[in-house]
């Protein structure tokens, strides 16, 4: 099984995390955030993953290598522009060629998640859709459309973002497609499958499956920052080991032993933290450096980032080789 994974966006959101690593590069703990949804594509039987990249393709062929990754070979196709959501998917899609299968998985790269996908396959197989949809239920689907779905599972309307903090079922971003799909989708052009593809296809072979398990949009600081926590206390099914309960600390630190470093804490390889310096609720990525008696709390620090002796940090986030200094 292919699967056609988009992989374009520019995480605004994370800036100055993303000013220059694309997010599905960005650190999650020990890996690249991308190689986790690689790895739980090879638990489902895909063979191929072909990322659909757009900022920064060099940095993402540069995190995740190329050839193969935990047994996925992997395809890099860079869109010469934005082409939205379906676009890019046809964009990939034609970059394949005759290797293109005839059914194949596409997927939004910016989720961590264990849902089983084998599943959603076979609920395609089964209904004979042209395309399904993977559900999620969420208590606050305020920041998401809704899917509206018969017993059988046809899907049988969208409903647009409410604003209003109610439970629902909505798209978890990972779909089956027929190949005959792609010929709803106008070449060359940017167009959303969820907005302009999707609504064709109501009545007309769209199914859905709703899924159990762990779901995280990884977009903004606060959700990068619970999908973290989440795979240190194993909420989420991951090969991630802790070297502390709650705690991820990674080779070549040199941690003092008057330095506090509190659960909920991720200090990548090559940090540095000083002596009586406290840590807590923080991600240090790659080489940062804490003084000595500085407090970080609630943050996440891009590689190279320092925190002078004394300074504190709160509820921030620090761009890459800044210096924050003591007041």
């Amino acid at each position: 099984m292919q699967a056609i994974v988009l992989v374009g966006g520019e995480g605004t959101r994370l800036r100055p995390l993303t000013e220059s690593v694309p997010k599905p590069a960005l650190t999650l703990v020990d890996r690249p955030f991308l190689a986790y949804m690689v790895e739980w594509l090879g638990t489902h039987g895909v063979t191929e993953a072909v990322l659909a990249c757009g900022f920064l393709p060099d940095q993402l062929r540069e995190a995740l290598g190329e050839g193969r990754h935990k047994g996925v070979k992997l395809t890099y196709v860079t869109e010469p522009d934005r082409r939205g959501t379906a676009g890019a998917i046809r964009f990939a899609a034609e970059a394949l060629g005759d290797r293109l299968e005839d059914r194949f998985l596409a997927l939004n790269g910016d989720v961590l998640t264990d849902l089983d996908l084998t599943r959603v396959q076979q609920a395609h197989a089964r209904s004979g859709a042209r395309a399904t949809l993977g559900l999620y239920e969420v208590e606050d689907s305020s920041a998401y459309g809704l899917v509206e779905c018969a017993p059988s599972g046809e899907v049988l309307d969208f409903t647009e973002k409410t604003g209003e903090p109610v439970p629902g079922r909505i798209s978890a971003g990972a779909y089956v497609l027929e190949r005959e799909v792609l010929d709803l989708i106008p070449a060359g052009v940017e167009c959303s499958i969820e907005r302009e593809v999707f609504p064709q296809l109501i009545g007309a072979g769209l199914y859905a499956e709703l899924l159990a398990g762990y779901w995280m949009d990884i977009g903004t600081p606060d959700r990068y920052l619970q999908a973290t926590w989440d795979i240190l206390e194993g909420a989420v099914e991951t090969a991630v080991r802790p070297t502390a309960p709650g705690v991820f600390v990674g080779d070549s630190c040199n941690v003092a032993a008057s330095a506090r470093i509190d659960e909920h804490t991720v200090v990548a390889p090559g940090c540095t933290i000083g002596a009586a310096a406290e840590v807590t609720g923080s991600v240090l990525l790659d080489g940062c450096e804490i003084g000595a008696g500085a407090r970080v709390r609630g943050s996440i620090l891009a590689p190279g980032a320092a925190v002078e002796s004394g300074a504190e940090v709160i509820d921030k986030m620090v761009g890459a080789n800044e210096r924050v200094l003591a007041a």
